[in-house]
């Protein structure tokens, strides 16, 4: 190869290799990426939050999907409207708008087969490193806390 092509290819590649981070933080909202849950909650007879001793993760991909698995460590839990035996894992097509801290998930594959093709819309705060994400019915009565992996 010339040596005027090696430095021209030199260098476009060196300016490609340097806008893409820029590229891809154009791309990323505050909630896309892998997040570890720390904590979840949800309000007991007595109208207060109680602690639920479950784990999981959700990820939202830059390509608009999202991804859900959480466990309760009772495998004798009882079914919930988004749970069998205590375990919870569901994905689909993610709408965000980040004006008003919501996206609507278009449920496409779960454990529990009648959230498919439900839409579920959800409330979100992201602090630097912290989720928390909330139903958008207060009266559902949970909140989930996350940390970014």
């Amino acid at each position: 190869m010339h040596m005027m092509t090696k430095l021209k290819f030199a260098m476009f590649a060196l300016a490609l290799a340097g806008s893409a981070p820029a590229l891809a933080q154009e791309n990323q909202g505050p909630i896309i990426g892998a997040w570890r849950m720390t904590s979840l909650q949800i309000t007991n007879s007595e109208g207060k939050p109680a602690d639920v001793p479950y784990s999981g993760q959700v990820i939202f991909s830059q390509s608009g999907t999202l991804s859900v698995q959480a466990m309760d460590p009772d495998r004798a839990a009882k079914p919930t409207a988004y749970t069998a035996n205590g375990y919870e894992a569901y994905y689909g097509s993610i709408e965000i708008d980040e004006a008003k801290n919501t996206f609507t998930i278009t449920v496409e594959s779960s454990l529990v087969r009648d959230l498919i093709g439900q839409k579920l819309v959800r409330k979100f705060e992201v602090n630097e490193d912290q989720l928390v994400i909330l139903p958008a019915d207060p009266k559902e009565g949970w909140r989930v806390t996350y940390e970014r992996l």
